[in-house]
This record gives C-alpha cells, structure tokens and sequence, in this order.
C-alpha cells in the first residue's frame, strides 16, 4: 500500500516558503532601507551579506555540534531563531541592529533547512523520500518566485518591515504547526563533531558537493546576468525581463516538485547527471534563441530554471542516503546548501569579470553552459566510481561465500 506524504512534510516546506522569501527578499528591500537609515546602498546592501554568510557559513558550525538525538529539538529552534530575527528585523531602529538579526535569521535558516530535509526523510517511507525532499525544496522555490513578489509589493505599500512580518508570520505558522503534527525524530549514530567534519575527505561526499557548486556557479551565476543578456541589442534588446524571470521561478517551482517521483525511481547520481546535461545545453542555446526572439528565449530559461532548482533534490537525498547512518547527513546536506551559495557568488563574480573586460554577452550564457559540462563530466567520474563500489562489493561477498 502506497503512504501517503506526511503533514509534518508540508509544514517544514511551509518554513521552507518563509526561508525561501527571506533568502532574497532582502535585495529588492535594500533602497527602501536605505531611506529608511540614511546609510548608502552599498551600506544597506551589506544586510544580503550578513544573511548570506551566515547562512552559508554559520549554519554546517551548528548542524556539527548537534546531538544526533535532538534533532527534532535543534529543528525547531533553529526555525524559532528564524522567525524571532526576522520579527526584530522589523523592529529595531539601529542599523547596526538590523546586521545583527539578518546574520541571526541566515543561521537559523540554514540551519533549519538542513535539519528539515534530513528529518523529512526520517518521517517518510523509503519510497517516498525523494518526494519529500522534493516538497520542501518546491515550498523555497515557491517562496522565491511567488513569495518575494508579493512581500515586495506589500512592502510598497505598507513599508518595509511588512515584508519580513509576513516572512515572521508565515515561519511562526510553521512553527506551531510542527510542534503540534513533527514526530520524533529518530535518532541515528552519534558521531563526535571531530568526526562529521571528517566527511569533508571522503572522496564521494567531495564529489557531490562539487557538482553542486559548478551548478551553482552556472546556474545561479547566469541568473544575475540574464539581463544585460537580454537587453544586448543582438540578443532581444528586452527592455523589461520581468516575464523571463517568471518563466524561470516558474519553471524552477515545476522542476522541484515534478522531481520527487524521478528520484524514486532512477539512481540518483544519473539523474543528477542527466540535469547538468539539461542545464548546459539550455544555457548554450539561450544566446541563440534569444537571437531568434526574445520569446523563444523563454523555452531554454524555462528548462534553465526547472534543472537548476531541480537537482538539489537528487543530491540531498544521495548525501542523506551516504551519511544518514554515520549521523552526519544533515551536516552534509548543510555543506550542499553552503555549495550553493559559494558556487552562486563565484558566478556572480566570474560572471562580472567577464563584463568588465568587455566580453560579447554571449560569453555569459556560453561559459555558464561549459561549467555545467563540467559538472556532468564530474558526475560521469561518479558514476564510475559507484559502479566500481558495487562492484568490488558484489566480488567481496562472494568470496565470503
């Protein structure tokens, strides 16, 4: 008999939605903040910064020293700690302050994040991990594109801290949620912090997670540049790109909840391989379309944005399905999430070199698709290396016999 997707799964993507808002809501706040402050942009910018850092940073320092058997209790905090720094962000009147709290709320979103996909696929069955990890990865790809826009508009209306009380609001409804509907959670091999920070040279562990960078160097490095891309006269000279960025949070929002039944079903490290396949040629074909017309061009964004959200449902299920029993699988979907961010900031900053010594545009999307060639060229060494494993186990146990 087929189970049914846990509420408990539903509830942690509804926290997801808020850390998908929080995530990057922050960018469009930045002039009202500004104002608000009286500090430059490039001072109010910094508020991204913090988040980010924390998150990527701060968030795997805290997943390591998490003891295997509060996980439920460390689920929980860390998503208290989320939704309290985003109320204060919305209160404090010192700048100063302000960094504080969206330092806070990066930790605790990461945090959260890490333990809420490991215990996903605790509360889940077997078969149905991958569509639980999927749900919440669909709920932050939701709260990207269809949260961000609407607690923007709400923060033009209503100021900005509107927008990070909607953020409180919607993580404090998850919050009580879970506490009455989150089971416990159980609790696998206790590992010393020393130890879980050994998995950084286990050579597969390593592997996944540099596939998940170059994507993120690709994929979240290009998204910052589609719009010189596309306003480049040879390119659509679109004015206004607000509808490609729809049709690739869209596609993207598509691409993390319809993955979920592939994952249980293919291998994982295939999948993953068959999504950066997909990934370089939508990129590699998006100067081309876009030189055709700019609404072609929505056919490889749409693709684009559908893989790149995608594949960290195979990679965090293939790490939990690595670690789970060593007790460091959320330790190590926390790194994943940390590749992303590094890798996204890498683009960015690749990206940027590549306008500053005045490269064609067509060089951003065509260095973005050859990153993504060589993370699937990495994920072919990985199926190799697997294949090797299984093998060489399938010749042990026979020499047993």
């Amino acid at each position: 008999m087929t189970r049914t997707t846990p509420a408990a799964v539903y509830l942690i993507a509804i926290g997801a939605f808020a850390l998908g808002m929080a995530s990057y809501v922050t960018a469009g706040l930045v002039p009202l903040i500004e104002r608000a402050f009286s500090v430059q942009v490039a001072v109010a910018a910094q508020l991204v910064t913090a988040f980010t850092l924390a998150y990527g940073i701060g968030s795997p320092l805290f997943v390591a020293v998490l003891p295997a058997r509060r996980q439920r209790f460390g689920l929980m905090c860390a998503l208290g700690l989320f939704v309290l720094a985003n109320a204060a962000s919305a209160m404090v009147d010192d700048f100063a302050l302000l960094l504080l709290c969206r330092a806070l709320a990066g930790i605790g979103a990461g945090v959260y994040l890490a333990t809420g996909i490991a215990a996903s696929a605790a509360v889940s069955a077997p078969a149905q991990r991958g569509k639980a990890i999927a749900v919440i990865m669909g709920g932050m790809a939701s709260g990207t594109v269809l949260g961000v826009p609407l607690s923007l508009l709400l923060a033009e209306h209503m100021g900005w801290q509107a927008a990070l009380w909607l953020v409180a609001l919607l993580g404090a409804l998850a919050w009580f949620g879970l506490l009455l509907k989150l089971p416990a959670i159980p609790a696998g091999p206790q590992a010393a912090p020393g130890r879980k920070l050994a998995l950084l040279a286990e050579r597969k562990v390593l592997l996944v997670l540099m596939v998940s960078l170059l994507a993120a160097v690709a994929s979240l490095g290009m998204y910052t540049f589609m719009v010189p891309l596309l306003a480049d006269p040879a390119y659509g000279a679109v004015g206004n790109i607000t509808a490609h960025l729809w049709v690739w949070g869209l596609g993207g929002v598509l691409g993390s909840f319809l993955v979920g039944p592939l994952v249980d079903r293919l291998k994982g490290p295939l999948l993953t391989l068959l999504i950066m396949l997909v990934l370089a040629v939508s990129l590699l074909v998006l100067p081309m379309a876009a030189s055709i017309s700019p609404w072609l061009a929505m056919l490889p964004i749409a693709l684009w944005g559908a893989v790149g959200w995608a594949l960290q449902v195979p990679q965090n299920n293939e790490l939990l399905a690595m670690r789970d029993a060593k007790g460091d699988g959320n330790l190590a979907v926390a790194l994943n999430e940390s590749a992303l961010y590094l890798g996204s900031a890498l683009g960015a900053a690749a990206g940027g070199l590549l306008l500053l010594w005045q490269m064609p545009n067509w060089t951003l999307a065509a260095s973005a698709g050859a990153v993504a060639l060589l993370g699937a060229a990495l994920q072919i060494l990985n199926l190799q290396e697997g294949r090797a494993h299984a093998c060489a186990d399938v010749l042990e146990s026979s020499g047993r016999r």
